[in-house]
């Protein structure tokens, strides 16, 4: 599945502090540059959909991983259904918050993958 980005080997901080900033500029380009297309996908008919930011500063709107365990931490799910029922800037600002603590815990996620040898730090 393309949304968790696919195989991941951030080893060092630097590895995982440059996807960390990707993935966040491809949902700022989401929830900003690119709301209207992003609202377009959000369509509350569709399954459950997330909000992925890509390292390559992308994003894409798309089904969570069907892999158990997934291999990185899942984002919301079903950001669609709420799209109607809100007005567009409050559930754009839902979607962020709940983006932000995405981003974190696909950081934390590379992060407990550390050694902390002597020679790591």
């Amino acid at each position: 599945m393309e949304g968790g980005g696919g195989p991941h080997s951030s080893r060092t901080a630097e590895e995982v502090f440059r996807d960390f900033r990707g993935r966040r500029a491809g949902m700022i380009k989401a929830l900003t540059t690119d709301v209207e297309k992003f609202y377009q996908l959000c369509d509350p008919e569709k399954e459950n959909l997330c909000l992925y930011g890509l390292p390559n500063e992308t994003w894409e709107v798309t089904l969570p991983a069907e892999e158990v365990p997934p291999e990185l931490p899942e984002p919301a799910l079903g950001i669609n259904f709420a799209r109607d029922g809100m007005e567009e800037k409050d559930w754009l600002a839902l979607v962020a918050v709940h983006s932000d603590a995405w981003l974190l815990a696909v950081a934390f996620y590379f992060g407990a993958r550390f050694g902390f040898d002597k020679e790591s730090r």
